[in-house]
């Protein structure tokens, strides 16, 4: 039997032969980490629905920081929960808020590792939309000047880079124009840029306590069946100035992080939710995959579609694995 010249197994006999023609990298480099900071102190307090996942006070937040730093993942993002929740979600902007608080004290004590904040009103507000409301309906223009007032805090605080989630036409030239107005015009803007409304959010509604109280998100978030859409969304932020975009939930939207990796030269981040962590931690448990192994190959899918970031709660088990 005849064979061409070239043949593909060549290449592929020795791990050493595979990573001199390894075509796409996952380092930790990539990754950030996600964070719920909680009021109370000395709290470590198991997320069931998210196995490994916890919410901290800020004192605790801070020692989970270095562990972060130490294993060579450069961000964490953190997501807030209040002491008291309110139609307008007022917490969110508050001096003193967990959030926060939470920058300062990682600041202090981990000053070189980023520190990103999500910027949404749904972890802070009675009602749990992503903005406030007029009669049963989310009153957009409204509730720009909120995200506006809480990235600003953030910054305030000494946030690297704020990300706003809320999905909200207009929101990033708000946020943009009051961080410049108020000499914040060296922070970035990682935004949410395409935000599906999505089922792969259910464990970190748990987490954040901010699962809607009436209805669901679907008139702000995107509808799971577009795709050009997300070319307009992203359009959109990158005009209003964002300097990062992101892809929100990661894997079943793998085409939509290639569309825009091919269309933009913005960097593009992933969202890894909570939704795929939740599977495959599940399956894992079971004993029907090989988690790590499965963990890194999600990972790297991600990462040949065009993401150079992406937030993982797998962040630290993916730099032990990779380490």
């Amino acid at each position: 039997m005849m064979f061409p010249d070239y043949r593909p197994r060549r290449l592929r006999r020795t791990e050493a032969l595979r990573g001199l023609v390894r075509e796409t990298r996952l380092h930790p480099g990539h990754l950030v980490y996600p964070l719920f900071v909680a009021p109370g102190k000395g709290l470590k307090a198991p997320i069931d629905a998210m196995p490994g996942c916890h919410r901290w006070s800020v004192d605790t937040v801070v020692d989970e920081a270095k562990e972060v730093a130490d294993l060579g993942v450069p961000a964490v993002i953190l997501f807030g929960l209040p002491e008291k929740k309110d139609p307008q979600g007022s917490e969110a902007w508050a001096k003193n808020g967990v959030v926060q608080k939470a920058i300062r004290a990682i600041k202090k004590a981990v000053p070189g590792l980023v520190v990103i904040t999500d910027v949404c009103l749904c972890e802070y507000t009675s009602h749990g939309h992503c903005g406030v409301l007029a009669k049963d309906r989310v009153d957009n223009d409204a509730t720009l000047e909120l995200l506006a007032k809480i990235a600003l805090s953030h910054a305030q605080a000494g946030a690297d880079m704020v990300a706003p989630s809320d999905m909200m036409d207009g929101r990033v030239g708000a946020i943009r124009s009051r961080l410049d107005d108020e000499g914040f015009d060296d922070v970035p803007i990682m935004s949410y840029a395409v935000k599906y409304a999505s089922a792969f959010y259910g464990p970190f509604r748990e987490a954040a306590d901010c699962a809607p109280q009436f209805g669901d998100r679907r008139s702000y978030q995107m509808d799971p069946a577009n795709a050009v859409e997300a070319l307009r969304e992203a359009s959109l932020d990158m005009e209003e100035g964002a300097d990062i975009l992101m892809v929100k939930p990661a894997m079943p939207y793998l085409d939509i992080i290639r569309l825009l990796r091919q269309e933009f030269t913005l960097p593009v981040a992933a969202y890894h939710v909570s939704g795929e962590y939740a599977m495959i931690k599940a399956a894992a448990a079971r004993g029907w995959i090989d988690e790590t192994r499965v963990m890194l190959e999600s990972l790297l899918s991600i990462r040949r579609a065009g993401a150079d970031i992406i937030l993982t709660y797998f962040a630290k088990d993916a730099a032990r694995a990779l380490a």
